[in-house]
């Protein structure tokens, strides 16, 4: 099932039968395991099976001290490099890079009264899609959880935008954009925006402003694939939604989902 798919179905689930859906989150809790699976040419495949939270932080993690080792010179493939960092970790081997203070940042969204124990509805956690309330305020009552105010427009449900005329965006816009847009804005990509680039969709030396309403959350291999000349990207602020047309002609269009459903 096409991720978006899935989490799709996840949410009319959890709209449908959100008691239902915090049990079976709660039993599938339970049955966390660690498993290895040998294959062909001396290789395995070592999986475990956690909390979707827990997941997230932990490739997060991964990630962001691989994308350090390349940015120092490794030649290796992010795939290989998040899988030495993986054994490295495991194995207590030092992988030759300190873990960004950032980089097991995972941002689970909920309104205030969903937060509050007065509704069941509107939880969602980046990369992934909508989660049980239940299990959201036991991540959000986590001592180790960080909670952030973020106020949205009650009509549309988006974050409030900000603006600012240099080209760096402040971290303020930084972050209003990425939990706006939550995920990487191409249509297929779930790549957490939390890890993706700020990108001018009016681009700053066509006069394109530094701003929320200008800035998009764009994964680093989106983010060049947005200047391919056989390639077209779209951005309407308005309507919240991306539109890719590829080399061949096709196009997709997708709306990023408000924060807060109106």
């Amino acid at each position: 099932m096409p991720d978006n798919l899935a989490a799709h179905a996840r949410r009319i689930a959890n709209s449908v039968d959100p008691e239902g859906q915090a049990a079976r989150a709660r039993t599938a809790r339970q049955g966390r395991k660690v498993e290895i699976i040998h294959g062909e040419n001396a290789m395995s495949r070592l999986t475990a099976h956690v909390p979707v939270e827990v997941a997230s932080a932990a490739y997060a993690r991964v990630d962001g001290m691989a994308q350090a080792l390349r940015r120092a010179g490794s030649s290796r493939s992010m795939d290989q490099l998040r899988a030495d960092v993986t054994t490295d970790l495991l194995l207590g081997r030092d992988p030759g890079v300190t873990a960004p203070e950032t980089a097991a940042t995972v941002s689970l969204h909920m309104p205030a009264s969903t937060a509050l124990g007065i509704t069941d509805d509107g939880c969602t956690l980046d990369g992934y899609g909508t989660i049980p309330a239940p299990i959201a305020r036991e991540i959000m009552t986590n001592p180790a959880s960080t909670w952030r105010k973020v106020l949205c427009d009650p009509t549309t449900g988006t974050p409030t935008s900000l603006g600012r005329t240099r080209r760096k965006p402040s971290t303020t816009i930084r972050d209003l954009v990425r939990i706006r847009d939550r995920e990487c804005v191409v249509p297929w990509c779930h790549r957490p925006a939390t890890h993706t680039d700020f990108d001018h969709e009016q681009p700053w030396t066509d006069g394109g402003p530094t701003s929320a309403t200008n800035g998009t959350s764009r994964c680093r291999h989106h983010h060049r694939l947005k200047h391919h000349p056989r390639w077209t990207h779209s951005h309407n602020p308005t309507h919240s939604t991306t539109t890719v047309t590829t080399p061949h002609g096709t196009t997709y269009t997708a709306p990023v989902p408000p924060v807060l459903r109106p």
